[in-house]
């Protein structure tokens, strides 16, 4: 038997949907009915409709009313009437919005709305109201379905924080019909001829249907969840469709978020051997459940033809002509392709010093870095947004107060380079005597001087050998100093700070002191977003020769690659996992270790020296976003002892099981290349972290045999960007606010803060309200189970002292916390970094 629904389709009849129906109204009134008399109720209602041809909705709920009358429950009919008189007004409402729209594929949409938000604050009867009030005469059904949308984002507040995924659902239902369209427009239907079309127009990367059958790309397509769309905030939604889906030359989306997930996922497994489409499937469950972000080079570029899948770029400036050109370059190279970049400046010689002899002939590290500004505003990446990169000099340089003002308003605009971002590397020896005795003398002298007077490289050495010979050279009259009391320089510092969020602090040291790889090298500075802690070193020239080949004169010019440090980042979504299930983060951590490790190989590498080091090393920096989140929603307040151990049991169930993944990847495909003599050989990694567990020297033990197959496993960036994508707050920082709207390109758009509700809001405290000593204690915790850094921002407010701000820098060093990312005062907007978003 069949029955007819209210929008005319048949469909087969069934009975234990009217049980069901009755079940609930006698459970609403509170009403308890044996299962005998259910079911001669029921056997009445079917008799009575055997007889009814055509069978229609209404007709079986008449039906239930009259039995139920007839057999004395009246109230129960009463509720069972009531019920069909809301069910019939939630219709009314979802076809008034579909026929206004012009779509009646919308109305399905609605319904699952009125399914899944059934608080009345999310009626659509507010929502009709809303989008009534956009509604002009003459708009097409485009703008009629983005002023749908856009009802239910001016609906939403920190009280009805869940419109955003209502808005989300209601623009990514617009898209699909606007996809869908363009698709059949073409003639083509499933993900094999999709991927044929790109692959043909030059969106798509040639390597992906190279590496994989048609049968393959078929199996690929049976892994798609639409329905995890779901989970997009519209905040994250919107950002995808405009910046990660991949567009047609006229700006058209041509792939859908869940095909996005995919391609990513077959590019980042092409290599894989016989399991090769389990784990296909393995990484895009991991992205499209949003439990794991790669960094935005990757999602932008995974599966395109120019296949630059890094974040960030280090490099080490040489003190030459040619050495400081050649960096200037290769900045511009990483610029290009969205890169952003950390150049180290504690080599080059300072202003006033000799070049080739000639007295007071050097100008300085503030001239080369006004180029470095330049390049950055010039290269602008086809014009989406100016390159970006951060300059570090050591706290002992001779440039060190001009430097300190390069982006502050005081002074020679001359000597102004508002567009890089500053970063100092302090030694244990500065803060140790800012905290000791501040008004002591600090010495600042030219990396060149010390190198032509003493014979070695003071920025070469770290800990007691740095000191010492630090000494040695404040002691040698030959070498020129700048002398200063250390108060001076602090206060530099911290005014700079205060009025523009940087410099950057790198506590050289501290990272040093922690290098698991300290047998091969040593780390100068870090990148643009302070998370990479990496053995540097400056690319060499050789020699130039001149050659003949093919009957044409060639220079050919040879260098030392050097180490140029370059980092492949992801982020855990904690907010989105049961960090409390050791067994479920293991598996995904290990899931994530394997897609940056296949990351290294798979690359697009812009600069042939940054392919030599990531071969050399394989460093990749496995990071987390949605910290503040997964604290909010288990009750945890920022400001608690709880926090504390929360924390660190997290980070060291994430790091336990980073090293785990990362060794059996090592026994499956080799080892690094300089495992030999690392702190994860002999042990030292563990001793160091105070690892003195069972669980962990059986791990040292198998790390010992089986070696390790990346050299740097761990890195906290900012996410500011992905961590947006996955409806979560941004790496290890607190919320900014619990609600507010943002302005862009004449649009608003909601921020709320994740899983918000009566139960989460007292959880969420905003960043400058938050005694910031809290945050260093945590950062602190963290450190001791991340190889590398993280980038940890101060929030503070205009009520903060100099002294208060100075103090936390000095707890940070104590607390062994190797960087600080910006100080963002309440009064200061500063642009978060994204080409580290991970």
């Amino acid at each position: 038997m069949e029955i007819r629904k209210r929008n005319g389709e048949s469909v087969p009849f069934q009975q234990e949907k009217i049980f069901n129906a009755m079940k609930k109204a006698f459970d609403g009134q509170g009403k308890e009915i044996g299962g005998r008399e259910m079911d001669e109720i029921l056997a009445t209602v079917l008799d009575n409709l055997s007889v009814t041809v055509p069978l229609t909705v209404e007709r079986v709920q008449d039906e239930v009313e009259r039995t139920l009358m007839e057999r004395g429950h009246y109230e129960v009919a009463k509720a069972y009437i009531l019920y069909r008189e809301k069910r019939s007004a939630l219709r009314r409402v979802r076809h008034t919005i579909a026929r206004t729209v012009g779509d009646d594929s919308l109305d399905e949409v609605l319904r699952r709305i009125q399914m899944d938000f059934t608080e009345e604050i999310y009626s659509l009867a507010a929502l009709q109201m809303k989008f009534e009030s956009f509604c002009r005469p003459g708009m097409t059904e485009d703008e009629r379905a983005e002023a749908l949308t856009k009802a239910a984002v001016e609906l939403t507040t920190a009280e009805a924080p869940k419109w955003e995924f209502i808005a989300a659902r209601l623009l990514n239902h617009s898209f699909r019909c606007r996809n869908a369209q363009e698709w059949e427009g073409r003639g083509i239907g499933d993900l094999y001829g999709r991927l044929r079309y790109l692959t043909d127009k030059g969106l798509y990367g040639d390597y992906i249907l190279a590496h994989y059958t048609h049968e393959e790309i078929a199996m690929a397509e049976d892994f798609l969840c639409p329905e995890r769309d779901e989970l997009f905030t519209y905040s994250g939604l919107d950002l995808l469709l405009k910046r990660y889906v991949i567009q047609s030359r006229s700006r058209v989306p041509l792939e859908t978020p869940q095909e996005m997930f995919l391609g990513i996922a077959l590019h980042l497994a092409m290599n894989e051997g016989t399991d090769r489409m389990g784990w296909v499937k393995r990484f895009y469950d991991m992205l499209s459940r949003m439990e794991v972000t790669m960094a935005t080079p990757t999602m932008s570029n995974a599966r395109k033809p120019h296949h630059q899948l890094s974040s960030c770029f280090v490099d080490t400036v040489p003190d030459s002509l040619d050495g400081i050109y050649r960096s200037l370059d290769n900045f511009a190279k990483v610029s290009k392709f969205g890169g952003g970049m950390g150049m180290y400046f504690g080599k080059v010689r300072a202003a006033g010093s000799t070049i080739r002899g000639f007295q007071g002939a050097a100008g300085g590290v503030i001239r080369w870095i006004r180029l470095v500004n330049d390049t950055a505003v010039a290269v602008d990446q086809l014009g989406m947004r100016q390159g970006a990169v951060a300059v570090y000099l050591d706290a002992w340089h001779r440039d060190l107060p001009e430097f300190l003002q390069l982006r502050t308003n005081n002074g020679d605009d001359r000597m102004k380079a508002h567009d890089v971002f500053p970063a100092v590397c302090y030694p244990d020896l500065f803060w140790r005597l800012t905290e000791e005795n501040i008004d002591a003398p600090w010495h600042l002298m030219c990396p060149h001087e010390i190198l032509t007077v003493k014979g070695y490289a003071l920025e070469d050495y770290w800990g007691t050998e740095w000191e010492k010979r630090y000494l040695d050279c404040v002691n040698d009259p030959r070498i020129e100093k700048r002398s200063v009391t250390v108060k001076d320089i602090v206060r530099l510092v911290l005014r700079s700070a205060v009025e523009t969020g940087t410099p950057f602090a790198f506590n050289r040291d501290s990272v040093n002191r922690m290098n698991p790889n300290g047998h091969t090298g040593m780390i100068y500075c870090s990148n643009l977003c302070t998370e990479i802690a990496q053995n540097m070193a400056p690319i060499e020239h050789i020699s130039t020769e001149v050659h003949t080949e093919n009957g044409d004169t060639v220079v050919v010019t040879a260098t030392r690659p050097g180490e140029f440090v370059v980092c492949n980042l992801a982020s855990l979504s904690l907010g989105n996992l049961p960090v409390e299930d050791e067994a479920y983060m293991e598996r995904t951590v290990e899931t994530a270790i394997r897609a940056l490790d296949n990351v290294i190989d798979l690359n697009f590498y812009p600069l042939e020296y940054a392919r030599l080091t990531n071969q050399k090393y394989r460093s990749i920096g496995l990071g987390v976003s949605g910290y503040h989140h997964m604290l909010a929603k288990r009750g945890i307040r920022w400001e608690s002892d709880e926090h504390l151990a929360f924390t660190d049991a997290v980070f060291e169930l994430i790091n336990y099981a980073a090293v785990k993944a990362d060794t059996a990847l090592a026994r499956e495909k080799g080892r690094y290349a300089l495992f030999e003599g690392s702190d994860w050989q002999t042990g030292a990694y563990f001793e160091k972290r105070g690892y003195t567990s069972e669980k962990w020297r059986a791990l040292a033990k198998t790390v010992a045999v089986q070696g390790m197959r990346n050299a740097y496993l761990l890195a906290v960036a900012p996410t500011s960007s992905t961590s947006i994508l996955s409806g979560t707050s941004a790496g290890i920082d607190p919320i900014m606010k619990k609600f507010f709207l943002e302005e862009k390109k004449g649009s608003m758009l909601p921020r709320v803060a994740p899983e918000l509700s009566m139960d989460t809001w007292w959880c969420y405290k905003a960043a400058h309200q938050i005694d910031q000593s809290w945050s260093v204690r945590a950062a602190g915790l963290r450190q001791r189970h991340i190889d590398q850094a993280q980038s940890m921002n101060l929030y503070i407010t205009n009520d903060y002292s100099m002294r208060q701000v100075l103090r936390l820098y000095l707890e940070a060093w104590r607390a062994g916390v190797k960087t600080i990312y910006y100080v963002r005062s309440k009064a200061l907007e500063v642009e978060a970094c994204e080409s580290c978003s991970s």
